[in-house]
């Protein structure tokens, strides 16, 4: 008895494909897919959900002073010329930010090890790099999944059927999160 599909696909590409899913699956709350890959996603899943809702809580909040370049109205550097050279003028300023423990690095860590990054890119600027923003998945699942799951031992997704595929009759399921 395998402990896994194989989904006729070569292992790197399984891996690949599996990767994916559960980026989407974690990025958009939902997904299409046959009732095989649905399976293999929500055994990948579940156990990331679990780590997240564990150490949801397992930070500090510090403050720290940081340099930032100063900007002008149009959103650019402002510059001064010291000793002939044109500098980049800095302003210190004061930051809150949180200080992952020990284990919530490394959970954070086994997360980043399992999801692709996510780049959302607006409409109307559909194909340039301007205005894109990364979108931190992994800041996702500690945020919204780890809080919303908290009190809850597992089950942190269903499968739900559709129907039969057109071309080839393959069942098929929406994998989502299960409201708490």
């Amino acid at each position: 008895m395998a402990e896994y599909r194989k989904l006729g696909k070569k292992t790197k590409l399984r891996k690949a494909l599996l990767r994916n899913q559960v980026t989407q699956l974690v990025y958009k709350g939902k997904i299409v897919t046959t009732e095989a890959r649905a399976k293999e996603v929500q055994k990948i899943v579940e156990p990331l959900v679990t780590l997240a809702a564990k150490e949801k809580d397992n930070f500090e909040e510090v403050t720290v002073k940081a340099k930032v370049a100063r900007r002008d109205k149009d959103g650019k550097r402002v510059k001064e010329v010291v000793d002939g050279k044109k500098v980049t003028v800095y302003d210190e300023v004061e930051k809150k930010i949180t200080k992952d423990a020990p284990s919530r690095l490394h959970a954070r860590r086994q997360i980043a090890r399992v999801l692709y990054p996510v780049v959302e890119v607006p409409t109307a600027a559909a194909g340039r790099k301007k205005n894109t923003k990364k979108v931190d998945l992994v800041a996702k699942m500690f945020d919204e999944y780890g809080k919303k799951y908290a009190g809850r031992k597992g089950g942190y997704t269903r499968i739900v059927k559709i129907g039969q595929r057109k071309g080839d009759a393959a069942l098929m399921v929406v994998l989502e999160f299960v409201e708490a």
